[in-house]
């Protein structure tokens, strides 16, 4: 039986669905809208001798993915940071990186990309959301500081100024109108974002559970549940890095270095 691979080239609103045999040779090649129904229906014909779809880890990638899965597809997700083609290329489009990504596929010599469990990418996502509220807050706690500090020649501290029950920063601005109200605006924005934090808090809190393997993270200073918890969903299963240096990568931990031999008119050593 012909075994095909297909790569998809995914776009923001479009795909191009490019199939090869295991000769290499193109069998299919489309340009589709980014809709389920059309894509599974042009990939029906060839579902049987297909086996394996390699897709690029772009923004969007989690409904084509999720569905090509739901279908009983074996669906690769490709790192595009880990993939380059050959840069003396004279003509390259999206036909061709489809067609390249399925040879790629055919191959077996994928850099693959982890495709996260789809019930904890919501989650994850709103830990995320969560942090960037709390840079957004700390950037307004920041700027109100600085006021403070050039107007009344003192300083305030950050958890004072988020407090709800007490206002620290009103006093501290009476009696000038224009400072008053660039203060008030700064901590109502404040208290609006700490209470959309602790929303997200509230619910995560509520529905996920810190797994026991990573519950050792609580005896760190300072780490409790909230802090552990974007840690395993950021993680993941700990299987899926090889060594101990593939995690501190993915941490953004490790420094990046670009080396190169000498070149012609360099000098000797």
């Amino acid at each position: 039986m012909t075994t095909l691979y297909a790569g998809i080239d995914l776009h923001s609103n479009n795909s191009h669905l490019a199939i090869l045999n295991q000769d290499d040779k193109r069998v299919f090649h489309r340009r589709l809208p980014n809709q389920a129904d059309v894509l599974l229906a042009e990939l029906e014909p060839f579902k049987d001798k297909l086996s394996a779809t390699l897709v690029e880890s772009t923004f969007n990638w989690y409904r084509l993915v999720d569905c090509l899965m739901d279908q009983r597809y074996k669906v690769l997700l490709a790192n595009p940071a880990a993939m380059q083609q050959y840069k003396g290329l004279k003509h390259v489009d999206n036909k061709h990186d489809a067609f390249w990504l399925a040879h790629m596929a055919r191959l077996g010599i994928i850099p693959q990309g982890y495709i996260y469990p789809k019930e904890d990418r919501p989650f994850r996502d709103l830990l995320r959301k969560r942090g960037h509220l709390i840079r957004l807050r700390t950037s307004v706690i920041n700027s109100l500081q600085g006021i403070i500090s050039r107007n009344c020649g003192c300083n305030l501290n950050g958890n004072k100024i988020k407090r709800l029950r007490e206002n620290h920063v009103a006093p501290l601005l009476a009696g000038q109108e224009d400072l008053a109200l660039s203060g008030e605006v700064s901590k109502e924005v404040i208290d609006f974002l700490g209470h959309q934090i602790y929303r997200i808090e509230s619910l995560v809190l509520k529905k996920v559970k810190l797994r026991k393997p990573l519950q050792c993270l609580q005896s760190m200073p300072r780490v409790g549940k909230i802090f552990s918890l974007p840690i395993m969903l950021e993680t993941g299963p700990i299987t899926r890095f090889k060594k101990v240096g593939n995690f501190t990568s993915y941490c953004r931990k490790v420094p990046t270095t670009w080396t190169r031999g000498p070149l012609m008119g360099d000098p000797t050593f």
